[in-house]
């Protein structure tokens, strides 16, 4: 469930392809684009998109680093909670 850090940030947690891709559809529907325009923004093909919005987890990492990008998204990487593994 996204929840806002401000205004200004949208923070997902991501944790399968599925989720990913969910997130990803939602917001290219919210930008008015259709998978074959944001596929020629992209410079992939419209596979690509229609496999990334579907949760497929073996796309290329940097094709969808690139795309998120293009989306106006970044990835950030963080421990989760304070907690440590194992504790």
């Amino acid at each position: 469930m996204p929840t806002h850090d401000s205004p200004a940030h949208l923070v997902t947690p991501i944790r399968h392809s599925e989720e990913l891709g969910k997130l990803v559809r939602q917001l290219r529907a919210e930008q008015g684009l259709l998978q074959i325009d944001l596929a020629g923004l992209a410079g992939t093909g419209n596979r690509f998109i229609v496999d990334l919005e579907r949760g497929k987890p073996t796309l290329q990492l940097q094709k969808v680093l690139d795309v998120l990008d293009l989306m106006g998204l970044e990835v950030v990487v963080r421990r989760k909670g304070g907690s440590r593994h194992g504790e």
